[in-house]
């Protein structure tokens, strides 16, 4: 029995036996002819765009940062400092001085996704790296220390006053546990989550991985609210009630254009959260915003299946209102134009530093 444990504590077979590792492609392919019958009805394949009519391309692929920036309300997210390729690390560190922007700060790419070119850093010769290597335009933005992570899914209808939320993901960073005898290293081999992320923390943590915790003392390895940077994501959808809709309703208004997406914020505690103190939003994510409570293990992969299709249900209805309205769908030549340039921002995104 042993033996057989060992066999399936491998990264390949976990993988393979656990979809939440999947990749987007493997995971959507089985439910594109479902994109494909929303088109029909919409009489546009590229009718997304028109969901989020502030957010370029409805916020479905290579929307910016510093335009979200623009559109949220006052205070509600990090500072951040906008900057384009190439910059000088000198540039920076003087704008965060005005700014009184201190480390750790965030590095994050202007156009993103998945956690990619997404760093914490700590001081100036990180700083210095991240500015120097970068391929993307980026912003700097203030590290918010709060311990919880969570991504709300909020959608309004156009001319409504109240939305719906549809689904709550709370986030648990990589985190390890002492034994005073065992590195980092080892102990996320020995996890069956932490394994599958050693190979890319040996690149952003390199010596790091060599500490050994002392007994008891439980270290932060990732500290990305991230699936792809090993966060598990739990459900917490239960939590959705009059009191939080109300807060995201009183978000949503402020943010003109917006009517589907999952708001990812930072907040202290969930009671001073649901009296609007103590949080931060992070990342503002459109028609592209995956539902990210589907990703806690405990659900199947028809579970996923169905929250994707619904999401892309809703979207599309609200697609289809605002065209009513006079919101453009994309042409089709608009449409491939969109999806040629996020391969190639993709590509730029792999080799941003980490």
């Amino acid at each position: 029995m042993t033996k057989f444990r060992s066999v399936l504590h491998h990264p390949f077979l976990i993988r393979l036996l656990h979809w939440e590792y999947w990749s987007f492609n493997a995971i959507n392919a089985w439910i594109m002819p479902y994109w494909g019958w929303l088109a029909l009805k919409s009489r546009s394949f590229f009718f997304f765009n028109a969901a989020n009519p502030a957010i370029e391309n409805g916020g479905l692929l290579n929307e910016s940062k510093k335009d979200i920036h623009r559109i949220l309300p006052p205070g509600s997210f990090p500072i951040s400092l906008h900057f384009s390729i190439p910059a000088q690390p000198v540039e920076v560190l003087l704008a965060m001085q005005q700014a009184a922007l201190q480390f750790p700060v965030m590095g994050k790419p202007d156009v993103g996704g998945r956690g990619r070119g997404v760093k914490k850093l700590e001081n100036s010769d990180e700083l210095r790296r991240y500015v120097e290597k970068a391929t993307l335009d980026f912003h700097i933005q203030a590290y918010i220390p709060f311990e919880q992570e969570v991504g709300i899914f909020y959608y309004r209808l156009p001319g409504q006053v109240k939305g719906q939320i549809t689904g709550i993901v709370r986030k648990e960073f990589l985190t390890v546990k002492g034994d005073g005898i065992q590195t980092v290293r080892s102990l996320l081999q020995a996890d069956k989550r932490g394994i599958m992320y050693v190979e890319k923390l040996e690149k952003i943590l390199g010596s790091a991985l060599n500490e050994i915790p002392e007994a008891g003392e439980k270290r932060l390895v990732s500290p990305y609210g991230n699936h792809a940077r090993g966060s598990m994501f739990v459900d917490d959808s239960h939590l959705a009630d009059d009191r939080l809709l109300t807060l995201m309703d009183s978000i949503a208004h402020q943010i003109p254009g917006f009517y589907f997406g999952r708001l990812d914020i930072r907040l202290r505690n969930w009671s001073d959260f649901l009296e609007g103190k103590d949080y931060s939003i992070i990342e503002l994510n459109g028609a592209g915003a995956e539902p990210t409570h589907m990703y806690d293990p405990k659900h199947s992969l028809f579970f996923a299946w169905k929250e994707i299709t619904r999401h892309w249900r809703i979207m599309q209805k609200i697609s289809a209102m605002n065209h009513a309205l006079g919101v453009r769908y994309l042409t089709w030549k608009e449409g491939r134009e969109v999806f040629r340039k996020d391969k190639e921002l993709s590509a730029k995104l792999d080799r941003m530093p980490e």
